[in-house]
């Protein structure tokens, strides 16, 4: 599939995506510290501050990819802590690293949590990446307990013309590079800003989680606005499965 077909429809970009990370699993790490200009760790331990998370914490990591922000809320003492994401290859990583938080195969379209089972749901790079922002969103919304608290650290899509164009073609550039390296295929990491371009960004999705019942909704604007870190406080009442299209 080509990199501008897997946005034709949400089935063909979740398919894209799976592919994609199958592929990428084993250099993930080494290109989120080169495209986040060696800020990526700093950014996921402001997203667990950010996250107060306690003892009698439970926190459920959605792309976790290879546990880092999994481990960081283990580390902050929560009393338990699942990571999920939807490459087995991303688990097998995360799981040899260290006594390991409980790691399952999963979509954040489907979630396999019952309704206000966790208190924190944390993402590093993953509502950018689903199929559908509105499902995902709506399944964060239905496991969370009322008012639990949500963190989603991603790229942002900059307001300004200008700024937005010269970080997409840094991004393009640099990323084809790379995957060329890595992967003999350019468009492997070309993917970061075709996705990016279609994204809402910070302040869109600050309006929709808003839509969905989030409050206390906090856009913290990273690397001079081209990162974005989302803080919210979930929907008061519970969702049913039902409310979330299940």
């Amino acid at each position: 599939m080509s990199l501008n077909a897997a946005f034709d429809s949400p089935e063909s970009k979740r398919r894209y995506v799976a592919r994609l990370f199958a592929t990428i699993a084993d250099r993930y790490d080494l290109i989120t510290r080169v495209l986040s200009y060696g800020q990526d760790r700093r950014w996921k331990a402001r997203l667990i501050r950010e996250a107060g998370i306690g003892a009698a914490d439970v926190v459920l990591d959605l792309a976790c990819g290879t546990g880092d922000v999994a481990r960081l809320a283990r580390a902050a003492g929560a009393r338990r802590v699942f990571g999920l994401d939807l490459t087995p290859r991303m688990l097998v990583l995360a799981t040899g690293r260290g006594v390991p938080p409980r790691y399952v195969a999963g979509d954040m379209a489907a979630l396999p949590v019952g309704a206000s089972a966790v208190d924190v749901v944390t993402t590093g790079y993953g509502l950018r990446n689903v199929p559908d922002l509105d499902i995902a969103i709506r399944e964060v919304a239905r496991v969370l307990r009322p008012g639990g608290r949500f963190l989603s650290l991603d790229f942002n899509r900059p307001e300004s013309t200008v700024l937005r164009v010269c970080f997409l073609a840094y991004l393009t550039v640099v990323g084809g590079l790379l995957g060329w390296l890595l992967h003999g295929d350019p468009d492997t990491y070309r993917y970061i800003p075709a996705s990016i371009q279609r994204y809402p960004g910070g302040e869109g999705v600050a309006a929709r989680l808003s839509a969905h019942g989030f409050t206390n909704v906090r856009v913290i604007p990273l690397l001079f606005g081209l990162m974005t870190l989302h803080s919210a406080s979930g929907p008061a009442r519970s969702i049913d499965s039902r409310a979330s299209g299940r």
